[in-house]
C-alpha cells in the first residue's frame, strides 16, 4: 500500500493551495456557517453512523459490478472501518488543507483499486439518500432537515470533485509513462557488434518519435562509443520529404560524434520517392538489405564475415572400430 505521502503529490497537480481551497469552497457555497452546522450534526453522526454504513454496504455488495471489488470478508470488514471514519469526517466542521489531503487520499484509493467513476458517483448518490433518511428520521423538523441536508450536500459535493479530479490526475499520470514505454519500445537501438549498433524502425514516424528517435539514437551511440549505427526502415509504410529530413539530421548528428550512419530496408519504391522529392543521402550509406548493412557495418571496424571451410573427413585408420561380443 503506498503511504499516505505519496498522495500529497495530487496536492500540487491538482495546485490545491489555501486559495484554490477558498475557490472551491466559494463555488460549492461552503460557508463557515455550513460547517459550524456539520460540526454541531456530530452526535446525529455518531447514531446514525452503523445504520448508514450498513445500508450503503448492501447496496454495494447487492450489485455484481461492484461486489468484485471485495473480495472476502476481512476486506468488507476494513472498508467499512474506513467508511465511518470517512462520514464522521464529514461533520468535523472543518475543510483545510488536512481535510483536503485526506479527501485526495481516498480518491485515489479509490483509483487504484479501479472503482470506475460511474460506480463512484452512483454509490454518493445512495450515500446521500440514505442520510437524508436518517436526517428526517432523527431531526423530524422540515427545517432543520432542509438546511442540515443542505450543508451535507455542499461538502460531499466539493469532496466528489476532488476524488474526480485525482482520477483525471492519476489517469493522466499513467498515461503518460505508458507514453513513454511505447515511444522507448519504438526505438529499440540494438548492439549488433563491438562498436555497431542497430535501429529498426517500425510504423509511421512523425515529429515526436523523431525527435525520440534522435535522442535515443545520440545517447547509445556516445554510450557505447559506435563507429557506425544502422537504421533499417524497411518497415515504415511511408517514406516522404518529413521522414527523409528527419533521418538526414540524425545522420548530421551522428556524424558529429564521430560515427557513420548506414541506411537499409530501401525498397524499390522508396527509392523512386527518395528520387523524386530530391532528397540527398550522400551523407550516408544506403543498402537494400540489412545482412549488406551489417557486412559493411563490420567492414568499417575491421571485421569480416567469412564462410569456414567445411572440416575434413575423418581418415578409416583413425577410426576405432565397434567392439563385438566381450573379452575372451
Amino acid at each position: 500500500m503506498k503511504s499516505f505521502s505519496d498522495y500529497r503529490k495530487y496536492m500540487t497537480i491538482l495546485k490545491l493551495d489555501e486559495a484554490e481551497i477558498q475557490s472551491r469552497r466559494a463555488f460549492f457555497t461552503l460557508t463557515d456557517e455550513d460547517l459550524q452546522r456539520l460540526a454541531s450534526l456530530r452526535p446525529f453522526a455518531e447514531k446514525v453512523t452503523e445504520e448508514v454504513v450498513e445500508q450503503f454496504y448492501s447496496l454495494l455488495l447487492a450489485h455484481p459490478e461492484t461486489r468484485k471489488f471485495f473480495e472476502d470478508d476481512a476486506t468488507i470488514r476494513r472498508v467499512k472501518r474506513t467508511q465511518r471514519e470517512y462520514f464522521l469526517g464529514l461533520f468535523a466542521g472543518k475543510c483545510d488543507r488536512e481535510y483536503v489531503e485526506d479527501r485526495l487520499r481516498v480518491g485515489a484509493a479509490h483509483e487504484r483499486i479501479g472503482l470506475a467513476p460511474k460506480w463512484y458517483l452512483g454509490a454518493y448518490r445512495q450515500y446521500l439518500h440514505l442520510i437524508l433518511n436518517a436526517l428526517q428520521a432523527e431531526l423530524k423538523d422540515e427545517e432543520r432537515v432542509r438546511a442540515a441536508f443542505q450543508s451535507i450536500q455542499r461538502i460531499v459535493f466539493f469532496d466528489v470533485s476532488l476524488a474526480i479530479d485525482t482520477y483525471i490526475a492519476a489517469n493522466a499520470e499513467a498515461l503518460v509513462r505508458h507514453q513513454q514505454a511505447i515511444r522507448e519500445l519504438s526505438t529499440p537501438v540494438i548492439r549488433v557488434y563491438d562498436r555497431i549498433l542497430l535501429l529498426p524502425l517500425v510504423g509511421a514516424i512523425d515529429s515526436i518519435r523523431a525527435e525520440q528517435i534522435m535522442e535515443s539514437v545520440l545517447l547509445h551511440v556516445v554510450e557505447a562509443q559506435a563507429k557506425c549505427i544502422i537504421i533499417d526502415i524497411a518497415g515504415v509504410p511511408v517514406v516522404d520529404t518529413r521522414v527523409a529530413d528527419h533521418l538526414l539530421k540524425t545522420t548530421a548528428a551522428v556524424r558529429l560524434l564521430g560515427a557513420q550512419t548506414i541506411l537499409t530496408g530501401i525498397t524499390a519504391q522508396v527509392a523512386r520517392t527518395m528520387v523524386q522529392l530530391g532528397v540527398d543521402v550522400s551523407t550516408m550509406h544506403t543498402l537494400s538489405r540489412l545482412s549488406d548493412g551489417i557486412e559493411l557495418a563490420l567492414g568499417m571496424v575491421g571485421k569480416a564475415i567469412t564462410t569456414a571451410a567445411p572440416p575434413a573427413p575423418a581418415s578409416p585408420s583413425a577410426v576405432t572400430p565397434p567392439v563385438v561380443g566381450g573379452t575372451s
